[in-house]
């Protein structure tokens, strides 16, 4: 519910306000055709897509931090967000790749980080605190890499690339919203479907298989779901970090579960990057900064936070 009334917020302020009653209207088809152009065309899919990208990142932050068993066994500490940028990084300073192309190319990266990372982690089983350490040394490397990637890209691509790189929902268009939802139509139902199988492997492996899951098979559908997710958000607004960390951890205080939850975590995803976005577009009017650098500076403090909180539970 808040999550939805800072998308109605989104839809009802800017350089052109409009009251919450007119915004109801077009969204009803019931508005004067200017109110109806400025919040359906032109406000709407920007709203929609920090919504559904949100649930998506909430979603991919509760599976990693399940399988890890680690508050900090997210996509962007453990680097697969970096894997994800270098792969649409790659494709772009390459080949000057459309939409598509840098989909394929952000999964691409983000599936082969996930597969070094859980090599080179691996030691007759995965323990969740060796995946997060060697995910930051990887996602260190890879960092690096892609800077030295821009640098050494023509100057128009490489400034199109670092404000793509930021994170960024400026300019988003049904063009970016369709895409996005198709995706998400698809991963969202299997990602609920492994919820009950990934509760059980928190159980540890022994107990999941006494219980009838194959914890192998189960790890890996994740893994690829989780990136799946990732890949998707990278793609089409760049890297955004802080929300996977952050949404499962606060949806599970919310909720007073024992462990994070799937639908608590997309539904807390969604309130973070609308709430995020929201800020990015008001709070230094009439400049709109990228929603990265807001989702950035609020996550840096939460992770202190957490980083503290760990340590005197340890």
């Amino acid at each position: 519910g808040l999550a939805l009334a800072v998308g109605l917020v989104s839809l009802a302020t800017g350089a052109y306000p409009i009251a919450l009653s007119n915004v109801v209207g077009a969204l009803l088809g019931q508005a004067d055709p200017r109110i109806h152009m400025v919040v359906v065309e032109w406000r709407l899919p920007r709203a929609a897509l920090a919504l559904v990208l949100g649930a998506a990142l909430g979603m991919a932050g509760a599976i990693f931090q399940s399988l890890t068993r680690n508050p900090l066994g997210s996509p962007d500490i453990i680097g697969f967000d970096a894997g994800s940028h270098t792969g649409a990084l790659l494709v772009i300073i390459l080949f000057g790749g459309g939409y598509y192309a840098i989909a394929g190319g952000a999964l691409a990266g983000g599936l082969g980080t996930a597969l070094v990372v859980y090599l080179l982690a691996y030691r007759g089983g995965v323990q969740g605190f060796r995946l997060i350490i060697v995910g930051i040394g990887i996602s260190a490397m890879l960092t690096a890499f892609n800077t030295w990637m821009l640098l050494q890209a023509r100057l128009d691509v490489a400034m199109a690339a670092s404000v793509w790189g930021a994170g960024t929902l400026n300019g988003a268009g049904l063009d970016r919203l369709v895409p996005a939802v198709l995706v998400l139509v698809v991963l969202t139902p299997l990602a609920l479907a492994m919820a009950r199988p990934m509760a059980q492997l928190e159980l540890g492996d022994d107990a999941a298989r006494a219980l009838g899951v194959d914890a192998g098979r189960t790890r890996l559908v994740l893994v690829v779901l989780g990136v799946g997710l990732t890949a998707t958000v990278t793609a089409i607004t760049g890297p955004i970090g802080f929300v996977a960390l952050a949404a499962p951890q606060l949806a599970r205080r919310l909720t007073g579960g024992a462990g994070v939850a799937i639908l608590p975590s997309a539904a807390m995803g969604a309130l973070l990057l609308a709430g995020a976005d929201l800020l990015a577009q008001r709070a230094f009017a009439p400049t709109q900064v990228p929603v990265g650098i807001v989702t950035v500076s609020l996550g840096g403090i939460y992770l202190v936070w957490l980083l503290m909180r760990e340590g005197r539970v340890r």
